[in-house]
């Protein structure tokens, strides 16, 4: 294993790869390839990340976001080495004769080599388009050398529910947040259909004319989501002040119940929302009905966080507010 990587092999080993492409596209008797490309997407991943897993969630985001695919696999150790390879993903849409492919980067890295990372990877970007950085490991978020390669991102996508300590994890995103760069939570985005839901059932006048009797906002949560629980509790509560509804907010682990529970109550007023399987089931004083709640994959949290390509003031207060919520100021 190598101490460095020239950036400068590896972008001739990619023009080879186009070349040999080209060729065999014309020799199949397709129409060619067309080479697509609208970002940079540098994934950080552990050696033991599923690798096959991997591949099939990068090759499902090309057709709606074609990209230059860096896969960094952190290997440990002390000793600084990093090795690559280049390869390609393509695909042919239905009822054309076109390939369409995308280029990717595999390098693997020891944690000592992770300070010569962006010597490497900025050559490899593509020029004038956005290098978006998704950390798929949680530890990373704590070593030196994290800060100076989510510089060279326009956004950072992590998965703060990854961390153990989930108090630790708001508090670290925090700090990532304060920095120039867009920030990504998946712990976040999983929460997109509860609130959809959520804001959807008090468009109902009949409802909507409960909200000044809320007093309280339960949420509780089954091991993995205490993250994603503080985050709904904190911006359940946020929107209820921004109505003039002050709410007592209290998150509690429930290791035997589901993954999710939230629940607002108040005078003569009590809404339900709890994941049941595949399942979103919204109970409003006694009166249920259900919707459809697939398991959040990888793939469908990535689809949506490459479609965020602005600040988004919503999460940024709420990630405020978790992490003066989970370690408040002395008075």
């Amino acid at each position: 294993m190598s101490a460095t990587v020239a950036p400068d092999k590896i972008l001739k080993e990619l023009a080879d790869l186009w070349v040999s492409l080209g060729k065999q596209g014309e020799g199949d008797g397709s129409a060619g390839v067309l080479r697509a490309c609208s970002m940079t997407l540098l994934v950080l991943a552990e050696e033991a990340d599923d690798l096959m897993s991997l591949g099939e969630t990068i090759a499902a985001l090309m057709p709606e976001h074609p990209a230059r695919a860096i896969v960094v696999r952190l290997i440990g150790g002390n000793e600084r080495a990093l090795t690559e390879r280049v390869y390609s993903q393509c695909w042919m849409p239905f009822g054309q004769r076109r390939q369409i492919c995308c280029e990717q980067i595999e390098l693997m890295a020891s944690d000592a080599s992770l300070e010569d990372l962006p010597s490497v990877v900025l050559p490899l970007a593509v020029p004038d388009l956005p290098l978006i950085l998704w950390c798929r490991t949680a530890r990373i978020l704590s070593m030196p050398g994290f800060y100076r390669i989510s510089a060279m991102a326009r956004k950072v996508v992590v998965d703060s529910g990854q961390v153990p300590d989930a108090v630790a994890a708001i508090l670290r995103m925090a700090v990532v947040g304060q920095s120039n760069v867009l920030l990504g939570d998946l712990s976040w985005t999983r929460l997109t259909r509860w609130r959809e839901m959520l804001s959807q059932l008090f468009e109902n006048p009949d409802y909507l004319s409960h909200l000044p009797k809320i007093s309280e906002v339960r949420v509780t949560f089954g091991p993995g989501h205490e993250v994603t629980a503080r985050y709904m509790g904190i911006w359940i509560t946020n929107s209820l002040s921004d109505v003039g509804v002050p709410a007592h907010l209290n998150v509690t682990s429930a290791p035997d119940g589901p993954s999710l529970r939230v629940e607002l109550d108040g005078d003569q007023v009590h809404v339900e929302l709890v994941r049941e399987e595949d399942r979103l089931v919204i109970t409003v004083n006694g009166l249920s009905h259900c919707t459809n709640l697939p398991q959040p994959t990888d793939y469908l949290l990535m689809r949506e966080e490459l479609s965020i390509v602005r600040p988004d003031p919503v999460f940024d207060r709420t990630l405020a507010s978790a992490a003066a919520h989970a370690y408040p100021t002395e008075p």
